[in-house]
């Protein structure tokens, strides 16, 4: 249950035997009593703000159960808890709208390669082409686009490359060019380039493990789960399963990263609705950094979530929950994307607002050298925001990225989850919406549902921890 009150906000919900209270605008999370979380669940009805004396009607309706004294005791502590701006607070956020300007772009995704050697079945890349015929980047665009992101990031120092296809080692050598000739500006212009890059794994060598743990901030390993998930969707031209091939070779990739970073990433469907043990299926195989991600397709395609499947997805993330705190309990566990949240200290306010940077901090750039507000939006003719080869980039569009945030959509400014998810996918919101300022309502409900389980589990460890 959620209450907006003005620009007071708090989200309340029961969960795996906790009573769990979100102050949203303080970021204050409180594990209550039974008695405390009833006397919140009755002050949040639209209510800004607190009385110091505890009022009588809910003296009347709690104490017959509780007692008075208990009910007045609860009180004042609650009461204590709003003195300090940690429950009912204030928002102290939509100020920093107003600031949203455009930004130094600080990523980039280099789109290396518009062709795959899989056919998964819900790629939105069409299969890796985009829908624009298969095609490799020229080294020459490549270099062309890191020149790009050095003019336009201006004075960041940390900038951010994500190799990107299609599959990124079909076009391995412009990889290597490209990062080579990246280094060697690095000094000159007082940049640190971080690469990442994303790969399906069949083409996985000796050669090409050394160089990506050796250049490589990061590296996406892409995989479903469970080989007979996996295989459903994730096939070669002729229609036979990756998982035999890729999984020996991320193995042995990730046996000789040591502690730099990688994940592994899959996707769920409606074939796979207990995607949780595909997560446990990838940790028993060695892979502790996991993301598995709802498919984002059609409501018309056999395999896509729809409203319908959303008791069934929230019990297994439920599922995973409890599988989580066993692990975690017993002192090792495994890291899942959708359940990491930092209730400490969190991003900035302006990350917080915005999220990701889409078509301001952050473009894609494709083999032609044409210029993207990210990987989602290209293919889109509309939404092309430049090209490399003629040095055109539309800044208009870039401001008007900068500016959407979750106070210019409306749905997101009475959401309790806003500070979190930050607005959404810009881009799933125009496919689904047709506005990037419109939320996807399956999207948002799923990431609404991952929050309160992340959050549970943060209190189930403290509990233990006290225990």
């Amino acid at each position: 249950t959620s209450v907006t009150a003005v620009e007071i906000m708090i989200h309340f919900y029961q969960l795996n035997g906790y009573n769990i209270v979100l102050d949203v605008n303080s970021g204050a999370v409180h594990v209550l009593d039974d008695l405390s979380y009833q006397l919140v669940s009755a002050l949040g009805e639209g209510r800004d703000q607190l009385a110091e004396e505890c009022p009588q009607e809910l003296i009347t309706r709690f104490g017959p159960a509780y007692g008075a004294d208990k009910v007045t005791d609860a009180y004042r502590e609650l009461y204590e808890l709003y003195q300090a701006d940690l429950l009912y607070s204030a928002d102290g956020y939509e100020k920093f709208a107003g600031m949203m300007t455009s930004a130094p772009i600080k990523a980039m995704c280099l789109h290396i390669a518009h062709d795959c050697n899989l056919r998964c079945g819900y790629c939105f890349a069409a299969q890796g082409d985009f829908g624009h015929g298969r095609k490799l980047m020229p080294v020459e665009i490549g270099k062309k686009a890191i020149d790009f992101l050095i003019e336009h990031s201006k004075g960041r120092r940390n900038l951010e490359v994500d190799f990107f296809g299609g599959e990124p080692l079909m076009n391995f050598q412009a990889v290597k060019e490209v990062v080579r000739y990246a280094r060697s500006l690095e000094q000159e212009h007082h940049k640190n380039f971080r690469f990442t890059i994303t790969t399906n794994g069949l083409l996985l060598d000796d050669d090409s493990i050394d160089f990506i743990n050796r250049e490589m901030h990061n590296v996406v390993l892409s995989i479903d789960g469970r080989r007979e998930v996996n295989d459903r969707l994730r096939y070669t031209p002729n229609g036979k399963g990756s998982y035999d091939v890729i999984v020996p070779k991320f193995k042995k990739l990730v046996e000789q990263r040591g502690d730099k970073e990688y994940y592994v990433r899959g996707t769920f469907t409606k074939y796979n609705l207990d995607f949780s043990n595909d997560i446990e299926h990838l940790y028993n195989e060695g892979f502790d950094q996991i993301s598995v991600e709802p498919v984002i397709a059609d409501s018309k395609i056999p395999y896509a979530l729809t409203p319908a499947d959303l008791p069934r997805i929230y019990d297994e993330y439920d599922a995973l929950a409890q599988k989580m705190i066993r692990r975690k309990k017993a002192g090792k566990c495994y890291n899942f994307f959708h359940f990491m949240i930092d209730l400490d200290q969190g991003p900035c306010a302006i990350k917080r607002l915005r999220g990701c940077g889409c078509g301001n901090e952050y473009v894609a750039v494709t083999p032609e050298g044409d210029i993207y507000p990210c990987h989602q939006f290209v293919g889109f003719e509309d939404w092309k925001m430049g090209s490399l080869i003629d040095g055109t980039f539309d800044t208009k569009r870039k401001e008007m990225f900068a500016k959407a945030n979750v106070y210019t959509k409306s749905t997101c400014k009475t959401c309790w989850a806003k500070f979190y998810c930050s607005g959404g996918c810009n881009a799933n919101n125009n496919e689904f919406t047709g506005d990037i300022l419109k939320p996807y309502q399956l999207s948002c409900d799923l990431e609404k549902k991952r929050l309160e389980c992340a959050i549970m589990i943060k209190a189930a460890m403290a509990d233990s921890e006290t225990a």
